[in-house]
């Protein structure tokens, strides 16, 4: 949509403009509240350019573009305009003060270097020299006497035709050509039950998007222009959130997924997918919304 603002005006910032264009329509910050479905702060701090109260960069974008088209100003102006509002200055690197690139070594540092080698070499000396003379001994000598006189006993010959292995020290008989013990069932490795779906989206109008799987990790996030398509998989059950929620179409697995009765008055949406593709309302959680 075109601004009805004259050449003159595009010199002027984003919350004058704004402003303009809004009284041009003979509305007051209320009534243009209320024809967006948006609360009347999040306009004065667009008209104040006081962008920090509004959020993230991509609320701030949102809220933008929303309120630009209901006044009758260019969006992409408007947002051309918020870019260079916060595009950072870099420093002027001419201006640094460059350091002495010559090498210079101090006395005092070669001293310091020789000492500490000198250090290192007499403590090494030392150690190698007052290291104990001690003989190796042998392993019985070194075994405790009852581990010895273990070692000493040996198993005696199973008596013939008997069927079993005869042990020493009263322990478990196993009968000969036996089958190994079964394996325990506590052993077995547990197998994930989360399912993995895949979610298709098509946006027929802008909008603000962020997905999460079962296990908390971040699948999708930002703002995806009219035309574009996305495609993300995860363990369902999905977490999803959608800013502009009419201009989505949802598929899981290749099913369609009906948002009838979840998108709220503002057109976001909060959704819980599960892995059927069921829809069902989620709890807000973010901190601003559009």
């Amino acid at each position: 949509m075109r601004s009805e603002a004259s050449g003159g005006e595009n010199v002027r910032g984003i919350g004058a403009r704004l402003r303009a264009a809004r009284e041009r329509r003979g509305l007051t910050v209320l009534q243009a509240a209320e024809k967006l479905h948006a609360d009347p702060r999040v306009l004065e701090a667009l008209e104040a350019e006081d962008f920090a109260l509004l959020g993230a960069d991509v609320y701030v974008r949102g809220h933008l573009r929303r309120y630009a088209e209901a006044v009758g100003e260019s969006p992409e102006a408007l947002q051309d305009l918020y870019v260079d509002s916060i595009r950072p200055a870099f420093p002027d690197l001419t201006r640094i003060p460059r350091g002495d690139s010559g090498h210079r070594s101090s006395p005092l540092m070669l001293a310091a270097l020789l000492a500490v080698v000198g250090l290192a070499l007499v403590g090494s000396l030392w150690w190698f020299l007052s290291l104990p003379n001690e003989r190796a001994r042998p392993l019985t000598e070194a075994l405790p006497a009852s581990a010895a006189g273990t070692a000493r006993a040996a198993p005696g010959p199973a008596p013939s035709g008997s069927g079993i292995s005869g042990t020493t020290g009263g322990a478990r008989a196993v009968q000969s050509g036996g089958a190994p013990p079964a394996r325990d069932a506590g052993s077995a490795v547990p197998t994930s039950s989360t399912a993995q779906a895949q979610l298709d989206l098509k946006f027929s109008a802008i909008s603000w998007v962020e997905i999460s799987d079962a296990d908390g990790r971040r699948l999708l996030e930002g703002l995806f222009a009219a035309g574009s398509a996305r495609a993300v998989s995860g363990s369902a059950p999905l977490r999803v959130v959608l800013g502009n929620a009419p201009a989505v179409a949802l598929e899981l697995n290749g099913q369609p997924v009906t948002l009838s009765g979840l998108v709220r008055r503002n057109g976001t949406a909060y959704l819980t997918i599960d892995r059927d593709g069921h829809a069902s309302a989620a709890a807000s959680r973010l901190a601003h919304g559009y």
